[in-house]
This record gives structure tokens, C-alpha cells and sequence, in this order.
């Protein structure tokens, strides 16, 4: 990694002991990722973001601070990115996927809680990940009661904003979506000094709808049920950086890697045997750098196809309506597609139960890996029905439930086996 050092000391980090995360962290990519073979060549740019995670982006970050521009960080994908992009400001996921951060986030809140909350507590509290250390806001939303209680103790550290997410889907509640997306632009317009007009709101919509289409390209490549163009290590990696990759940016590479992904399914060049058995992974979301679960599965003999959560097609699956008249058109149109995501915090949930089903199909699975992290009751309580669903048409289930820790690896390792070797 390049010396970032003094931008790490400006933004009051604890250095040493940030040092420690990056001692760590080249070894475990090189062990999960550059050992793999016949990757896409358009790998090599997230592979450098990667080799600089913590300097080159935060540094581009407070350049445009230096400019006059606000930082925003979230915590979900019903966090509209167009409002932020509109009002000039830049954006940044901020959930931690490191065990790593989770003993500083057990200081602030229970030991039974998420490890992914946990974790992002610690992160900012331990002052560890220069993301947390640089945001000039914070904005939650109410998808979860353990994140929910964290942005409490958050905000005694740094500005919070909460969006008041409805748990249903009727009219009414896509009405108050909007309202609150309304409402989240004022809060922008605060915060970053600019106005949002109707043509800035539909540039914006534009822009993050283009790297949508990127993405959602890459994952089109990943249904060819005679070939597997790229690994579910490498197509998770791209979907962790576009979190907090420049939206334009993003677009540019993922369009690169999909370029290549279709040519190689039309020469049949694939990254695992003919016959590998296609795994659909559903479940609570794999923030960077939790690795773990894909490596085990595409080590036991599987491949992943395709990945039915928030770090995977939650993110990009629905665009936005472009061209709205008005600004309220605008937040509606938001309000619509993002009310399309189907996130366990919702109830009924039926339309989540209704993508897995549809995923199996469009991806030609072989069996579905259901992942749940350790304390998280709502994608734990929805697995019954998820389950259930399943088994009725007849795909082969498996269902986890992990953490950040690697003490369950080869537990894992064993189960996972057994579920690939039963799959044929």
C-alpha cells in the first residue's frame, strides 16, 4: 500500500493499531483471490483497489472536502445514492465485514448482536477505517433494531440523519417512502449548501441507474448454464467496491468485466471444470472483507452464480424511472424502485421468496445456500419460510448461519461438502 500515513494521522486514526489491519489484509486476499486461476483480466483493477483500500479512495474523498464537498456515509440499499449524488455530494458504504473491528464494537453494544453492526461500531469507535473517519454524515434507516440502537450511540460521535424505512408495501407506504426521500433532500440541501433541481435529481438518476445497468450485465453473464465466466469471489468483490467506488467510475469498470465475461461464453472460457455444481447464496449481506462463505463453497467443489442479497442483485436489480417532470415525480419514482427491494424487514415478504424461486431458474442453480449472520432474527425467522418455498420446488437447501470469526470454517467446510456431493 502507498504511504497514506500523515492522511491517516490528520483524520485522527490510531495508526498503529490500523497498521495491524493492514498487515493482515494482503495476506488473506492473496490466499482467497490471487490464488485462484484463469480470473478476467479486468480483475486487475479491483485488485488495486483492494492493494490500496484504505488511501486511494478515502484520499479522493477529502479532496473533494478540501473543494467544498460533504461526504455521506450509509448503511443500506434503501438509502437513495441518487439524492446524495444530486445535492454534489459524495457517497460511501460503511458496513465492516471485519472480525477484525467487532471487539471495539462489543465495548458499545451487546455480544448478541449482528457482528456486521458490531463490527461497524468498531470501526468507527476504534478510529481504524478512515471511511467512518472521514464522513461529514451518517444516514441510517430504520431495516434493522440493532442498527436502529447503534445510529443512538453513532451520533454521539458523528451527525446522524434517519430515514423512517416503512415495513410494508402498500400505497400508503410508498407515498411516505417519498415523503421521506423528500425529506432526505432537504437534509442534503442543509448539509452541502447546493439545491436540488428537478434536471440535477434526473442527472443523478441517470448516473446510478448507468452503473446499475453494469452491474446487472455482469450478473447476466453469470446465468449461462453451460459456463462460468467468473468466480462468486470475484463477482462479490465488484459489488463490495461499488459501494463506495465514484458511481461514474464504476459503471466504466463493471461494463469493462462484462465486455469480457460475454466473450468468454461465446469461446467457453470458464473459471471451473464442466459440470461444477451452481450455487444461489441467499441471506444477510457479505460486507468487505467477509470472504469466508464464498471460498469455502467454490473450494468444496461448487461454484456461486449469483447472489440474492443486499451485496449482490438487491443492489442493482429495478432502475429508476428517468426524465421526471417534477421533483416530486422524482422522489416517487425513487420511492418506487427502491420500495421494489425486498429486504426481510418487510412483512408479508412473499416477493422475496418470489426472487429466489425466479434466480433458480434464470441462473440455473443446482441448490441454494441460504446464509444468515449470527443474531439476525429477521433473515433467521424468514428462513422457515424461505425453506419451505424452496423444498416445495424441489431445489436442494442448505441453510448456515456464521460470523466474521474463522472457528466455524471447517465446520462449514464439512457441511458444505456433504450438501455439494448430495446436489450429484
Amino acid at each position: 500500500m502507498s504511504d497514506y500515513l500523515q492522511m491517516w494521522k490528520d483524520l485522527d486514526m490510531d495508526v498503529e493499531t490500523h497498521d495491524m489491519l493492514c498487515q493482515v489484509l494482503p495476506t488473506a486476499f492473496g490466499d482467497t483471490f490471487l490464488s485462484m486461476e484463469n480470473r478476467p483480466e479486468s480483475m486487475g483493477f479491483y485488485d488495486f483497489v483492494v492493494s490500496e483500500i484504505h488511501g486511494i479512495r478515502p484520499s479522493e474523498m477529502i479532496a473533494a472536502q478540501k473543494e467544498g464537498k460533504k461526504v455521506v456515509g450509509t448503511f443500506c440499499v434503501y438509502v437513495p445514492d441518487e439524492v446524495i449524488n444530486a445535492a454534489g455530494a459524495l457517497f460511501s458504504g460503511l458496513c465492516g465485514g471485519s472480525q477484525f473491528w467487532v471487539p471495539g464494537g462489543e465495548k458499545y453494544l451487546p455480544k448478541n448482536t449482528c457482528p456486521l453492526v458490531k463490527a461497524s461500531l468498531g470501526a468507527r469507535f476504534d478510529r481504524t477505517c478512515p471511511f467512518f473517519r472521514i464522513v461529514d454524515l451518517i444516514v441510517g434507516e430504520t431495516t434493522c433494531d440493532a442498527k436502529k440502537k447503534a445510529y443512538e450511540i453513532l451520533g454521539e460521535d458523528v451527525p446522524m440523519y434517519i430515514m423512517d424505512m416503512p415495513q410494508m408495501k402498500r400505497d400508503i407506504d410508498i407515498q411516505k417512502w417519498a415523503d421521506e426521500i423528500k425529506a432526505f433532500a432537504a437534509k442534503m440541501e442543509e448539509l452541502t449548501g447546493n439545491t436540488i433541481t428537478v434536471d440535477g435529481l434526473n442527472d443523478a438518476i441517470k448516473t446510478i441507474n448507468a452503473k446499475r445497468k453494469a452491474l446487472a450485465r455482469i450478473f447476466d453473464a453469470r446465468k449461462n448454464a453451460d459456463n462460468i465466466p467468473i468466480s462468486g469471489l470475484d463477482a462479490l468483490l465488484i459489488m463490495q467496491i461499488a459501494f463506495f467506488d465514484d458511481p461514474a467510475r464504476c459503471a466504466e469498470m463493471a461494463n469493462k468485466v462484462a465486455d469480457e465475461l460475454e466473450q468468454r461464453n461465446k469461446d467457453g472460457v470458464s473459471v471451473f471444470p464442466a459440470g461444477t455444481k451452481r450455487i444461489l447464496l441467499t441471506g444477510t449481506p457479505l460486507a468487505i472483507p467477509n470472504w469466508k462463505l464464498h471460498h469455502i463453497i467454490e473450494t468444496s467443489g461448487a461454484a456461486v452464480v449469483c447472489e440474492e442479497m443486499c451485496t449482490g442483485t438487491r443492489y442493482f436489480e429495478n432502475l429508476v424511472e428517468e426524465d421526471n417532470a417534477t421533483l416530486d415525480d422524482a422522489y416517487m419514482a425513487l420511492s418506487k424502485r427502491y420500495m421494489k427491494n425486498n429486504c426481510s424487514c418487510f412483512t408479508p415478504n412473499q416477493g422475496r421468496i418470489d426472487d429466489i424461486l425466479r434466480m433458480a431458474k434464470e441462473y440455473n442453480v443446482d441448490g441454494i445456500i441460504d446464509t444468515n449472520l449470527k443474531f439476525c432474527c429477521l433473515y433467521d425467522t424468514e428462513r422457515r419460510n424461505v425453506e419451505k418455498a424452496v423444498n416445495e420446488a424441489g431445489i436442494p437447501f442448505l441453510g448456515i448461519e456464521t460470523d466474521y470469526t474463522d472457528s466455524d470454517a471447517e465446520q462449514l467446510r464439512t457441511r458444505i461438502e456433504a450438501f455439494v456431493e448430495m446436489l450429484g
